[in-house]
C-alpha cells in the first residue's frame, strides 16, 4: 500500500492512460485521462461517493501503472488497444452476440468486392458493419448486376495478364465482367468504376445518379449510343437502389445518430447508431453494454462511440448527433478530425427533424433491449433442468416453476423450536436466500403450529418489502402440514396465488390443495426426485440450525454459573469471538477488552479450572 501511495504521488499532470492491477499483477481496469494525476487521485478521495461497483474495484487494487501520450486522442487510442488485449473486469464490455459482416474491396490489381468479418489492415478499403444481411445480400447482387466487377480470385498481376494464360470466362460473354484477364480493361477503367461502387457503399448515390447523367447526354450528343444506353441502365438500376432506402432528412448530408437505452435493473444498455448519407438511412448498428453500473448514459454512450469508431467504423460523417451529452467527447472529436481531415461535430439536437431522428434511434434502442430481455428468458429457460419441465407437468402449473421454496420444523420434545426455509432457482440451491425462525407460537411440539408461524412470517415480510414470490411451495409433511400452511397463506390473501404442494416422507406422496387423493409419481420420476432433494434440503438446513440453538442454550446455562456473566455478555463475546472455542482459547486480556477485567479474570479461571466443564 506504501508504493501505491508513493505513485499516487508521482504522478503527472499530463495526458495517458492508467492501469489498476491486483496482487496477481491481473488487469482490473484500463481508463484514460486528460490530467493523469487529477484523474486517477479522485478514486483514492476519502469524501467522494463510490457506487458499489467501484468500492470493489479500490478493494482489488494493489499496483498502478500508467503510460504518458501526447494528446488525448493518442490516449484514446492507447486505451482501446490495451482493453482489447487485457479484456479488464471492471471496463464496460460490449456484446453484439455475433460478428458483423463488412463488404471490402480487396487491396490487389484489379480488386474484387468480397464479404468478409475480419478487418485486416492490408490496405484494403471495408464499409459497414452490416447488421441486415438479408439487406446486404440484396444490395452485394445490385452491385454486381449494375457495376463490371470481376467476381474470380485469380491472380491479375501484369505479368501473369502479358502471358495469355487466361481466357474470357462467362461473366464476361454474359456482361458482368469486361474481361481484365485478357487485357481487355485497363486499371485506370477499372479504378473508375471502383470509384462508384464505393459512392454507392457510401451512400452517396443521388451525387452518383448526376454525375453519370451528365456523361451519359455528353456520350449522347458524340452518337456513342450504345455506351450512352448502357449508362441509362446503370442510372436506372441506382435510381431503384436508391428509393428502397428510406428519406429521414431533407437536407442531403452525412451523419452518424447514436442513441442509448438503459435497464438499470439489470445491468445492462443497448446503444443505436444510425448511419445516414445523403438524408438517406443506409444502415443500422447495435450493441448491449454490460457491466455499466455506476455510470451515466453519456459516459455508456461516450464508451459506445469510441469502441465503434476506433475498432469498425469505415467512415467518418461530417457530425454525430447523440442522445446524451458525451462528458468528454474532445479526444474523440480530435481522432476523427485526424481521420477525415475536416471538423466533425458531435453534438445533442433540441428540435426539429433532427432532435425527431434521436428520439427515433433511442425508441430503436428501447425495442433491443426489450428483445435482449425475451432472448434471455428464452436462452435461461432452455438451460432449465428437464425435472423443472416434468413437474410443471404433473402438477399442472402455468409455467416452469424456476423458484421453489421449501419449508420444514426441527424441536427436540417441543424444545429450542427452529423453522426453517430453502430456496431453489433453476434446480439449484440459493443459499443466500435461506431463511431460519426462532419459533415464538407454538406450545410444546405442535408442528401445526410452528408451520403456520414459518409460513406466515416468510410470506409477512415479503410482501412489506416487495420481494419476488415464489413459483411454487413445497411444504415437508402431508395433509395436515399443508393445511396449516394454507392457513397462513389465505390470511396474507395469498391462496390460490402461489402454488403450494406437501411432500409426505412415509410413501413420497404429494398433497395438492385441490385434490382429495394423493398424487403417488414413480420413484425414477424426475420431478419427485429433484422435490425430494429440495425436501432434504430443507430438513438438513432445519436440524442444523436446531443443534445450534441448543448448543447456545446450553452454553448460556453452563457458562452463567460464573460471576457476573450473564446472556448479553455471552452473546457479546460470541459475537465478536466468532465461536464457542474461540472465547474458551481467549485470553485474558482479549476477554478484558470486550467485558472487563474482573469479569475476564472470573471466566478465564472458570475455563482453566479442571472441574470446568468445556463449551
Amino acid at each position: 500500500m506504501q508504493e501505491l501511495k508513493a505513485k499516487l504521488q508521482a504522478l503527472p499532470a499530463r495526458p495517458g492512460v492508467y492501469i489498476f492491477r491486483d496482487r496477481h499483477g491481473k488487469v482490473l481496469y484500463v481508463g484514460k485521462a486528460r490530467s493523469l494525476r487529477q484523474r486517477v487521485r479522485s478514486y483514492f478521495q476519502e469524501n467522494r461517493h463510490r457506487d458499489g461497483k467501484t468500492a470493489a474495484l479500490l478493494a482489488r487494487i494493489a499496483d498502478l501503472e500508467w503510460i504518458v501520450t501526447d494528446t488525448e486522442a493518442e490516449a484514446l487510442i492507447l486505451e482501446n488497444t490495451l482493453i482489447k488485449m487485457h479484456r479488464p473486469r471492471y471496463n464496460i464490455s460490449l456484446r453484439d452476440d455475433k460478428s458483423y459482416p463488412f463488404l471490402c474491396i480487396k487491396n490487389e490489381p484489379f480488386p474484387r468486392l468480397i464479404l468478409t468479418r475480419r478487418l485486416v489492415r492490408d490496405g484494403s478499403r471495408y464499409f459497414g458493419p452490416y447488421t441486415d444481411g438479408r439487406a446486404l445480400r440484396v444490395l452485394v447482387r445490385a452491385i454486381r448486376e449494375i457495376f463490371p466487377l470481376r467476381s474470380c480470385s485469380l491472380n491479375l498481376a501484369p505479368e501473369q495478364i502479358a502471358s495469355g494464360r487466361y481466357r474470357p470466362c462467362l461473366d464476361y460473354h454474359i456482361g458482368r465482367c469486361h474481361a481484365p484477364c485478357v487485357g481487355l480493361e485497363s486499371p485506370e477503367q477499372y479504378e473508375e468504376t471502383l470509384r462508384q461502387v464505393e459512392a454507392v457503399l457510401r451512400g452517396h448515390t443521388r451525387a452518383l445518379i448526376e454525375q453519370l447523367k451528365g456523361r451519359m447526354m455528353a456520350l449522347a450528343e458524340e452518337m456513342r449510343f450504345e455506351e450512352a444506353a448502357r449508362l441509362r441502365d446503370r442510372i436506372r438500376a441506382l435510381e431503384r437502389l436508391s428509393a428502397q432506402q428510406k428519406v429521414l432528412l431533407q437536407s442531403p448530408s452525412d451523419r452518424d445518430v447514436l442513441a442509448l437505452a438503459v435497464d438499470a435493473s439489470q445491468h445492462v444498455a443497448c446503444a443505436v447508431a444510425f448511419f445516414i448519407r445523403e438524408g438517406r438511412l443506409v444502415g443500422r448498428r447495435h450493441a448491449y453494454l454490460t457491466n455499466v453500473e455506476g455510470r451515466s448514459p453519456g459516459q455508456l454512450l461516450e464508451v459506445f462511440a469510441e469502441r465503434y469508431y476506433l475498432n469498425e467504423a469505415t467512415l467518418v460523417p461530417e457530425e454525430i448527433l447523440v442522445s446524451h451529452a458525451l462528458p468528454d467527447p474532445e479526444p474523440l472529436r480530435a481522432y476523427l478530425e485526424a481521420q477525415r481531415a475536416q471538423p466533425v461535430g458531435i453534438r445533442v439536437p433540441e428540435e426539429g427533424e433532427e432532435a425527431e431522428l434521436v428520439r427515433m434511434a433511442v425508441t430503436n434502442a428501447q425495442l433491443l433491449l426489450g428483445e435482449w430481455h425475451l432472448e434471455q428468458a428464452r436462452r435461461a429457460e432452455a438451460r432449465l433442468p428437464e425435472a423443472l419441465r416434468a413437474l410443471k407437468q404433473v402438477l399442472g402449473l402455468e409455467r416452469i416453476p424456476r423458484r421453489i421454496e421449501c419449508f420444514d420444523n426441527s424441536h427436540l420434545h417441543g424444545h429450542a423450536f427452529v423453522g426453517a426455509m430453502v430456496c431453489f432457482v433453476d434446480g439449484r440451491p440459493a443459499r443466500s436466500q435461506y431463511r431460519h425462525y426462532r419459533i415464538r407460537t407454538a406450545s410444546g411440539p405442535d408442528d401445526l403450529a410452528a408451520m403456520r408461524e414459518t409460513v406466515y412470517r416468510r410470506y409477512r415480510r415479503l410482501l412489506d418489502e416487495g420481494g419476488e414470490l415464489p413459483d411454487l411451495v413445497l411444504i415437508d409433511g402431508g395433509r395436515t402440514q399443508l393445511g396449516a400452511a394454507l392457513e397462513s397463506l389465505a390470511a396474507l390473501g395469498l391462496l390460490g396465488r402461489v402454488p403450494v404442494v406437501g411432500l409426505a416422507k412415509r410413501l413420497e406422496a404429494l398433497y395438492l390443495p385441490d385434490r382429495e387423493e394423493p398424487l403417488l409419481l414413480p420413484r425414477t420420476s424426475a420431478a419427485l426426485r429433484l422435490l425430494q432433494r429440495i425436501r432434504d434440503e430443507a430438513h438438513r438446513f432445519a436440524l442444523r440450525f436446531h443443534r445450534h440453538r441448543r448448543l447456545r442454550e446450553l452454553l448460556v446455562l453452563e457458562w452463567e454459573k460464573v460471576p457476573g456473566i450473564g446472556p448479553k455478555t455471552i452473546r457479546r463475546l460470541l459475537e465478536h469471538l466468532g465461536s464457542p472455542e474461540a472465547v474458551r482459547n481467549a485470553t485474558e486480556e482479549e476477554l478484558a477488552a470486550l467485558i472487563g477485567p474482573a469479569r475476564a479474570r472470573a471466566l478465564r479461571a472458570y475455563f482453566d479450572s479442571a472441574s470446568g466443564p468445556g463449551p
